[in-house]
């Protein structure tokens, strides 16, 4: 029976408590390729696959998308798998609040989506995906038995997925969430170093921004990093080590902001004598990206360029490490170009966090050849090299570089994997096939 409220607007924990009440622990959302349509796994959630179905801007052809709600802290948690031509859906897992369904749902159709791009773009043999799990505010989420249960049941949920999304860190999660994933499957990376695996991507994701940046002002000969003035959003793990990576290149000044106190505080200590000005910000303070500056570097929450933000952006570069950064891919990107500003996009230059850890099982070696070829300048499909080209193509074509990065990475994700093919697809099929959610 239909369900008569909006279930895209209820809040995620209305939401669970809907699934709850509905007996519905698994379900998912999966694209019949003979109907050509998403198709729901109950009839009581065909609301949102109808929705899906509809949507212009953030569902492109998603493979799979995967839910279940913990037995433990009624926590959402999903996987969404994008494409998988190239290998196993590879991405992180994030653990945020979410205002309703529909902002949790779109931020996985995203995330999962730029992580096809993002893979594409690098040259890995990894199709796209991302897990979200919705942060339950009835539970403190610091509290370590809360967070080893959820991550337990995060890890059981991929092992029932069989591989087709091998998942990893995001924002929300740490290595030690990752060490209880582990615990419950293999199909994970991102794995802590004590148990074999690549540990914290975040240093070489803030490396790869800095190869972006290079690229861009070399793109319009403006010299290097040097004498530069970079304003940088977020402080966290990635926008932490970025700042000081800039000031080792030799950049003038560095303004940044971050919503926590603790992150701002530390790092004006630690880079006393440096000019560097820092500040907090509420949550939708988007002030930083005002700044007088060569270089604006969004390193936070995602959507954050869109209709009310790019007119008063003064910088002629836009490169940063957060995900998604532009809220209407299409719009954004266009009112980039006409401006005149270099957008190089998220997914081409945050790669390295993917890079770092998405092939941890063929082992490790000192200066990882296969890793730091993404950072120099010679590869065709290293950082530096994909940004040129992007520039490149969009100033003679007069496309934005969001338009021509997408049109290069959705070519390179649509290549099967040169030995095993679109597996990924299959095993959806077996999944479908096997009655997944009913387990």
């Amino acid at each position: 029976m239909e369900p008569k409220e909006d279930l895209l607007n209820l809040s995620t924990q209305k939401f669970v408590e809907f699934l709850k009440d509905n007996s519905i622990r698994r379900f998912y959302f999966v694209y019949d390729r003979k109907k050509k349509k998403v198709v729901s796994s109950h009839k009581q959630l065909q609301q949102i696959a109808d929705f899906i179905n509809s949507d212009k801007r953030d569902f492109n052809f998603h493979e799979g998308m995967f839910f279940q709600v913990t037995k433990n802290y009624d926590t959402l948690q999903s996987a969404f798998v994008h494409r998988t031509n190239r290998g196993q859906a590879a991405g992180g897992v994030r653990y945020w609040s979410y205002n309703s369904f529909e902002e949790y749902l779109r931020d996985g159709l995203r995330l999962s989506k730029g992580m096809t791009h993002k893979n594409a773009l690098a040259g890995l043999w990894w199709g796209g995906g991302k897990g979200v799990m919705a942060y339950n505010p009835s539970y403190d989420k610091n509290d370590p038995e809360v967070r080893s249960s959820i991550y337990k049941e995060y890890g059981e949920l991929m092992t029932s997925l069989c591989g087709c999304y091998v998942t990893a860190e995001d924002v929300g999660t740490n290595v030690h969430d990752m060490a209880n994933i582990f615990s419950a499957t293999r199909f994970t990376t991102c794995i802590p170093f004590n148990l074999g695996g690549s540990g914290n991507p975040s240093i070489p994701t803030a490396r790869g921004v800095v190869a972006g940046m290079k690229a861009a002002i070399k793109f319009l000969k403006k010299g290097s990093l040097k004498g530069k003035t970079i304003a940088v959003q977020g402080m966290g793990n990635v926008g932490g080590p970025l700042i000081k990576y800039l000031f080792d290149e030799g950049a003038a000044k560095v303004i940044a902001c971050d919503v926590s106190t603790n992150n701002v505080e530390k790092l004006k200590e630690e880079l006393k004598g440096k000019s560097f000005e820092a500040y907090v910000v509420g949550f939708d303070d988007s002030s930083i990206l005002e700044q007088e500056c060569d270089i604006v570097s969004p390193c936070a929450t995602g959507a954050i360029l869109n209709d009310r933000t790019i007119p008063f952006i003064k910088a002629k570069i836009v490169c940063g490490a957060a995900n998604n950064q532009l809220e209407d891919p299409e719009r954004d990107g266009r009112d980039l170009h006409k401006r005149g500003i270099i957008y190089v996009p998220d997914f081409l230059t945050n790669r390295m966090g993917i890079v770092n850890c998405a092939n941890e099982q063929y082992g490790y070696v000192n200066n990882d050849p296969a890793i730091e070829m993404h950072l120099q300048t010679g590869w065709k499909h290293s950082i530096h090299q994909a940004c040129l080209a992007v520039l490149a193509e969009s100033k003679r074509s007069g496309q934005s570089t969001s338009k021509i990065a997408v049109k290069i990475a959705d070519k390179l994700s649509k290549e099967n994997h040169p030995i095993f093919g679109h597996r990924g697809q299959q095993i959806i099929d077996s999944l479908v096939e096997n009655g997944w959610f009913n387990e």
